[in-house]
Order: structure tokens, then sequence, then C-alpha cells
């Protein structure tokens, strides 16, 4: 426990400026948290031993990042043409390794750049929008609150198992303390720093983003407990890797963007 208090407290440190500075240097963050995501993602499939495809995996998550504003990219190609591309290329990877490298290999790099890439996506499209610094915050309250609720309500009353196959220790006691506290902190966030929205929104809003804050948690859960791996990474020393702290953020931040909260 220890460890992973001075862990925290020094992760917030170097993240929190970034978000206060924004620009550039939060653009560069953002890139280098979701190049390392995808690489964990990569290592529990064990893709092989094949650079190209890594390489392009990056260049692929890369593009999805690249925020709205830039428009078409070298004055040729949109972003979508060039995704399109890469996905041609690693398709046409298999043939010259001859299958080594398959089709099942493909499909899984094209969804682990999508599904890392899209939560850093929005979350860098938070940090350039209106009321950005509440925006982020308020969407980083809630996840923790989630997290600190079930984990307090399903030691002190949890019973019934949640999902036992894939996170034995979640219980539904848990998970609905999770949503009861992350409703608690949004009620003093939005009293403290107002919404343009009524009480009533927030909470509904609240409600969905602690689901799919947990809903997030479990699908990486399911990756590890597939791919037989205790965390997704060693970068954070007694939490394992940037894919088990960001987990649940991958599905908040297009959650909110998608029902158009920001």
């Amino acid at each position: 426990m220890k460890q992973r208090t001075i862990t925290a407290l020094l992760a917030l440190l170097v993240f929190v400026p970034f978000i206060l500075i924004g620009g550039l240097p939060f653009m560069i963050l953002i890139y280098l948290l979701a190049t390392i995501g995808l690489l964990e993602l990569l290592r529990m499939r064990h893709i092989g031993n094949y650079l190209f495809p890594y390489i392009l995996s990056v260049c692929l998550v890369w593009l999805i990042l690249l925020p709205t504003f830039y428009g078409a990219v070298f004055n040729w190609f949109t972003r979508y043409e060039l995704i399109a591309l890469l996905i041609l290329i690693l398709l046409g990877y298999t043939v010259l390794v001859k299958n080594r490298f398959t089709f099942d290999h493909v499909g899984f790099v094209i969804l682990a750049a999508f599904y890392v890439g899209l939560g850093f996506y929005y979350l860098l499209e938070t940090r350039n929008g209106d009321n950005a610094l509440n925006n982020i915050l308020f969407a980083f309250f809630i996840v923790w609150a989630t997290d600190t609720g079930a984990y307090l309500f399903g030691k002190k009353w949890g019973k019934r198992k949640l999902w036992p196959t894939i996170s034995p220790k979640k219980t539904v006691e848990g998970a609905l303390g999770g949503i009861l506290t992350a409703c608690i902190v949004a009620t003093i966030f939005h009293l403290i720093a107002p919404f343009d929205h009524t009480w009533i929104v927030v909470i509904i809003v609240t409600v969905l983003a602690s689901i799919f804050g947990q809903i997030g948690d479990l699908v990486e859960s399911a990756f590890k407990r597939n791919y037989d791996v205790k965390d997704s990474g060693k970068i954070l020393p007694g939490h394992g890797g940037i894919l088990d702290r960001f987990d649940s953020m991958l599905f908040v931040f297009p959650l909110l963007h998608f029902i158009h909260f920001f």
C-alpha cells in the first residue's frame, strides 16, 4: 500500500502540471501514454517477433490521436485515408511473411489501436475544448470516486460477486457503492464549479459515466484474465501498467463526448 501511495502521488505530480500547461507538452504526454498502453496490449497477445506490425500499430494509434484541427495530413491524405492505407499494408504483410503474422493478428492490432487510441483521443479533445480543466477534473473525479467507493463498499458490505470469472474481488454492492460515491462527488463538484446543465442531468451523466468506467475496468481485467497476466505492465510500481490506470478513462471520455456533455 505504501508503494502504491507513493507512486500515485508521484504520477499526479507529473500529470497535473501537463494538464495545466496543455498545448504541445500535453499532446506529447498523451501520445507517449497511448503508445505505451498499446504496446502493453500487444505484448499480452504475444504478437510475435515482427517489428514491422509494431511500427504500423504505433503509426495507427498516432493517426487516431491526431486532433481534428489538423485536417488533412501532409496536404495529400486525410487521417482516415492514411488509416485505411495502414490497414491494407498490414493485411498485405500477412502474405509477405507467409501467414506467420495472420489475419487474426491484423484484427487484434487494429482493434487494439482503436481501443487505446479513442480514449486518449477524447482526452486530448477535452483538453483542447471549452472549460477544459473543469471537464477533465470532473471525469477524473468521477472515476476516482467510483473506484474508491467500490473498494470501500465492497470491503464492508460486498457479498454477491459481480463477475467472478473475470474479477473475483468485485461485488455488486461495491459497484453500486461506487456509483453512489461518484454521485456525491459530482454533486459537490457541480456546486463548486457549475456546469451548464441541471443537477438532474449531471447526476444522470455521472451514473452513466460511473457504469461505463466500471465496464472499462472489467474489459481490461478480461484481457488480462484471457492472456493470463497479472498487470498490463510494470511501468508504475504497485499499480501495474498504463492500461491498468487508464482503463476506465478509455471508456468515460468517449462517453462524455458522445452524449455531448462536454
